[in-house]
């Protein structure tokens, strides 16, 4: 118990520690136990988040009223989300329509080139084995098939989820840009009046945060329009649909760009097999990713502390095995934010006595 409290004394003598961490246990209590209940209120928060950055822009530099900032951002917001759902998404469903109806044809084009691969590499493989593999693709093909059932009988409830969420988050974010100061001011009359711990953590996460989060939708708007350009210019089939889930695999630091590259390698190859064209594809597709990792992410996050690729990883499992979604969008500035609160964290001074 002594090791125990001698650690706590260490750690928790500063009354600025122990108001950020109330404020940080009952934030992350409040996420954890009703963030599904909030999830229109997070999602508008996190929205208005990344609109004020247009907002601050428009009224400093533009030197328009703030009122009206918000009020040309707003329009702005809804015409972007007008076009996701009336341009965007009708074209990528109607190419996932396309691309299931021609699944039949290509797994039996796949079945057709593993069998004739124990007769051009007897030595490494034989038919057994290709049979075994077969038999499992089988399997996981049916076990796909009733996961996308019971998707399809729970789509009423999404519809009507995503209703609500059409309705109320555009509101929502309407009123946090527009009552912003008066929200934030509420929140501070909670707090002591000595606070300073807190608002140092809360600036390095501001800076984080912000950077981060208009660097990386810009990011997805610019490879997804860059590989739509390279994917339509070499007449890929399926190139919107491809292309989106190339721009939304940068969500996902290095795990997104090695799952993604499975779907645009295997519908190149089965439109045209082993030749110049696939070869050509994929080698544009390389450089984009490429371009995206030495190019445009040094140029869109120079501001945002540089984590090891391990901390980058083990923070997109843990944040996004608590929040899902949000919580792997967010796993790299969050891990940021973690540094920064271990950075700011008061430390006893060690007394050298020579």
């Amino acid at each position: 118990m002594k090791i125990i409290s001698d650690w706590f004394r260490r750690f928790f003598d500063d009354p600025q520690a122990v108001i950020l961490t109330v404020v940080l246990v009952l934030g992350t209590s409040v996420v954890l136990v009703m963030g599904r209940d909030l999830a229109p209120v997070l999602a508008s928060i996190v929205i208005a988040y990344l609109l004020e950055g247009v907002v601050q822009f428009l009224h400093r530099w533009m030197r328009l009223p703030r009122s009206l900032a918000v009020v040309v951002v707003f329009l702005l917001f809804l015409a972007f989300v007008l076009f996701v759902l009336l341009g965007l998404l009708p074209m990528a469903s109607r190419q996932l329509t396309q691309l299931v109806q021609q699944l039949p044809s290509m797994i039996v084009k796949g079945q057709n080139l593993l069998l004739s691969l124990p007769a051009l590499y007897p030595e490494f493989i034989n038919e057994p084995q290709v049979l075994g593999v077969l038999d499992a693709i089988k399997s996981e093909m049916a076990n796909w098939g009733q996961n996308v059932l019971s998707w399809s009988l729970a789509a009423g409830m999404g519809v009507i989820t995503i209703t609500i969420y059409l309705v109320l988050v555009p509101l929502l974010v309407f009123f946090f840009l527009k009552d912003k100061d008066l929200i934030l001011d509420w929140l501070h009359g909670f707090l002591p009046q000595d606070h300073t711990l807190a608002q140092q953590v809360w600036r390095e996460v501001d800076r984080q945060m912000g950077n981060y989060v208009r660097g990386k939708f810009l990011e997805i708007l610019v490879v997804w329009i860059a590989t739509f350009v390279a994917f339509f210019w070499m007449d890929l089939q399926f190139a919107m649909l491809l292309a989106l889930m190339v721009g939304l695999s940068v969500i996902v630091p290095y795990i997104g760009a090695v799952v993604v590259t499975v779907p645009v390698a295997l519908v190149a190859f089965f439109q045209w097999g082993w030749s110049s064209e696939f070869l050509w594809l994929l080698g544009v597709y390389l450089v984009v990713q490429g371009l995206d990792g030495n190019v445009l992410v040094p140029l869109l996050f120079s501001e945002v502390v540089d984590l090891h690729p391990i901390a980058i990883i083990s923070a997109v499992l843990v944040f996004g095995g608590l929040w899902g979604f949000w919580g792997v969008f967010f796993a790299i500035p969050l891990a940021t934010v973690v540094q920064s609160i271990l950075k700011a964290w008061p430390r006893p001074v060690q007394v050298v006595i020579e």
